[in-house]
């Protein structure tokens, strides 16, 4: 999120993180478009920042970014609306909102997205059958611990988005002892079962993202 007020995006943070889903602010637009928005799954932009209009971050991030955007913004010009939308902005939510449809309009962009991205791409080499508990690569089983399969499956279950630290060690009873250590000797693991098949991806302060 690049949003200037920080009590309106702590109130966001807030209300979203029940939800596993972590929301980082960057109240500079300069130091959030620096700051790898590679890395996150979707962007929240306001229009009314410092030294930096919300416009020309929005058309930056398209030009150098596949990331879908959300506008949030006080302004009640229709002509920012309909430039912010066609400059590439995926969905435009003016202030004030009520927190829930945020998160209805987070939640249906990011399925959207991702129907639109496994389109684009072949068949992924992993998958998940869950009534057998097991997961192939490339149609073969791998032979998996159940903290590595429990890892393993969230990561899949989200394929091609980030599944935070937080998420893998408080999702199961089996990772209730464990901590980001334990975590990442597991992931080294499988990165070594999954050779050149699948990558585990470190996405650095948040946790881990599969890409097939």
């Amino acid at each position: 999120m690049i949003e200037d007020d920080p009590e309106f995006a702590s109130l966001l943070q807030n209300f979203l993180a029940p939800y596993n889903i972590k929301l980082t602010n960057y109240e500079d637009p300069f130091l959030g478009l620096s700051a790898g928005i590679e890395k996150y799954d979707l962007l929240i932009l306001d229009l009314t920042l410092p030294n930096m209009d919300g416009l020309e971050v929005c058309k930056e991030v398209v030009q150098k970014y596949d990331i879908p955007i959300i506008i949030s913004s006080a302004r009640s010009d229709v002509s920012d609306r309909v430039v912010g939308l066609q400059l590439g902005a995926d969905d435009y939510l003016p202030k004030p909102y009520d927190p829930k449809e945020m998160y209805a309009r987070i939640m249906s962009l990011l399925r959207r997205y991702k129907k639109i991205q496994e389109n684009k791409t072949p068949t992924p080499t992993i998958q998940l059958d869950k009534e057998r508990e097991t997961i192939f690569v490339a149609n073969d089983p791998l032979e998996l611990t159940p903290a590595e399969f429990e890892v393993l499956k969230l990561l899949t279950e989200q394929i091609g988005f980030t599944v935070s630290k937080e998420q893998i060690l408080y999702n199961s009873d089996i990772f209730a002892n464990r901590s980001d250590a334990s975590l990442a000797v597991i992931i080294n693991r499988l990165r070594k079962k999954l050779g050149d098949q699948a990558q585990i991806k470190t996405i650095r302060g948040v946790g881990y993202k599969l890409l097939s």
